[in-house]
């Protein structure tokens, strides 16, 4: 194998050639002088011989080092032009990307991706063409066209998308318009979705530049769609994650209370019967109970499905507010203590309502299950990380082994977590009681975080004694329990199971589980 050539020796033997020759031709000149033509020829002609051949070899020279620098010239300028159109590519493909993000409508995306191509390839007329659902092509988008000036979509193979020919614009364009004309596959996946074509109405041809820049705009409509897709995706699984967060309050809330009504009632049927009036009242004083506990769940619901946080709200005020209408509704103390840091602070969406949907999870858990006299929310802002935590005093979690397991809200909460990419730890308290926290770090989920408010000492509001009301919450005194119905009265069971609810079947209320401390 020869080894590679070194383009530098050249021009640099050529920078001394110039240098030497002149020196040695003049220096080969005056000894042809003095020995042959100062002897031979009178003065001035020996004189005007030197002069004319020194002349003769500098015209030569100069008109050398003429062409050579035009040649540069040229070459400079060809790379130039090479490199502004390199740049022009550039600055089109980054507007098209920027476009890609900032637009949420595609049409406009895939109209600025035919009109970029138009103005590049200095063509007449540009389209782009999308595999329907039926495989054959139709028009999405186009430039130049007068508004007159496209055909009506005649019917185009799929294969003339699998293994695009130029000639596929004219099924849409008329042909003197796409006189000379070049086309580039949209490919996704390793299949074609479309075609970017563009017509000229005069006869030329297209160099490997504008096939490569038609190419790298075909390549952006392919993002663009698939931003599209992608997008559109998303969409359908925040609405399949909401149909499932509403599946499981019905589970958790409704359907169980609705079974402890229907065995209560039955309750209440056979006390009458017997003639027992004071049972009688007792359970439906107990029906009255579960009744509020309803109201509070389809409250709840209601209000979940609206956004988390209202515009012009922080995370910490939005979590601060909703412990208050939990505690208001459940009466029991409530302790916030929030971090200024986190009370006006904004996340991306996606961790604003998970972390949002796990506080809220938490506090539903302490209402439904804990039998809690008092909560303590709180949050931190520390380190580049945040932090939330419910903690409780209720009954704790089941101990390890007991058939009482956490159900949907635990595992929801988890997976939550794991979405936003934070850390999730429930256990239970030495003191008694459930301790609920996450910890998300804020890098790539903190894309506005506004200044602080002043401290305030209403931030933290202090733990009063048992019983006593809270500054930013109702009483502490948690509803009684429901008591356990007699056991004489057949079909009046009311057992405290934690699966599901049938109409006529005994079934826990949510709110009397003595089990569980989170659900």
């Amino acid at each position: 194998m020869l080894p590679p050539v070194n383009p530098q020796p050249r021009p640099f033997r050529l920078r001394w050639l110039l240098v030497l020759v002149p020196t040695v031709v003049v220096a080969v000149v005056g000894e042809v002088s003095d020995a042959i033509w100062d002897p031979t020829l009178p003065f001035p002609l020996d004189n005007l011989l030197v002069t004319g051949a020194v002349f003769l070899f500098s015209l030569i020279t100069v008109l050398y080092a003429f062409r050579r620098i035009d040649a540069l010239t040229s070459s400079i300028h060809a790379r130039n032009v090479e490199l502004e159109a390199g740049s022009t590519l550039a600055r089109v493909l980054n507007r098209v990307s920027v476009s890609i993000a900032a637009e949420t409508d595609l049409d406009q995306v895939l109209g600025a991706v035919a009109s970029y191509a138009r103005e590049l390839l200095e063509a007449d007329v540009a389209v782009l063409l999308l595999v329907g659902p039926d495989g054959q092509l139709v028009l999405r988008a186009s430039d130049g066209l007068p508004p007159d000036g496209a055909l009506a979509p005649r019917s185009v193979s799929p294969d003339a998308a699998d293994t695009p020919d130029a000639d596929v614009i004219l099924a849409f364009v008329d042909p003197s318009r796409a006189v000379a004309r070049l086309a580039a596959p949209l490919q996704r996946g390793g299949s074609t979705i479309g075609v970017l074509a563009v017509g000229s109405t005069r006869v030329r041809g297209f160099d490997a530049d504008e096939v490569e820049t038609l190419s790298s705009l075909a390549g952006q409509a392919v993002l663009a769609i698939e931003h599209d897709r992608l997008e559109a995706r998303l969409r359908e699984l925040a609405v399949v994650d909401e149909r499932e967060r509403i599946a499981r309050e019905l589970h958790d809330g409704i359907a169980q209370v609705l079974g402890y009504v229907n065995t209560k009632s039955q309750a209440v049927d056979g006390h009458l019967e017997a003639g027992r009036i004071e049972e009688a009242r007792a359970q439906l004083a107990e029906l009255g109970s579960a009744a509020r506990a309803v109201y509070v769940d389809v409250r709840e619901s209601i209000i979940g499905l609206r956004g988390p946080i209202e515009p012009g709200q922080g995370l910490g005020a939005a979590l601060a507010g909703h412990a208050r209408r939990v505690a208001e509704a459940s009466r029991f103390g409530l302790e916030l203590a929030i971090d200024p840091a986190t009370e006006a602070l904004r996340l991306d969406a996606d961790a604003e309502v998970n972390l949002y949907r796990i506080a809220q999870e938490a506090l539903t858990n302490v209402r439904k299950h804990a039998g809690a006299d008092r909560v303590r929310l709180a949050t931190r802002l520390d380190g580049g990380q945040l932090t939330v935590s419910v903690a409780d005093d209720g009954r704790g979690l089941p101990p390890s082994g007991t058939n009482d397991k956490p159900g949907y809200g635990l595992r929801a909460m988890r997976e939550r977590a794991a979405r936003i990419g934070a850390t999730f730890q429930v256990m239970n308290q030495v003191g008694g009681g459930v301790l609920v926290r996450v910890v998300l770090p804020l890098a790539g989920h903190a894309p506005e975080a506004s200044p602080p408010p002043a401290a305030s000492p209403a931030q933290t509001a202090p733990t009063a004694p048992a019983g006593t009301p809270q500054a930013s919450a109702s009483p502490a005194s948690p509803p009684a329990a429901p008591p356990a119905p007699p056991p004489a009265e057949p079909g009046a069971s009311a057992s405290l199971a934690e699966s599901p609810a049938e109409p006529g079947s005994p079934a826990s209320h949510a709110a009397a589980s003595a089990s569980a401390g989170v659900g």
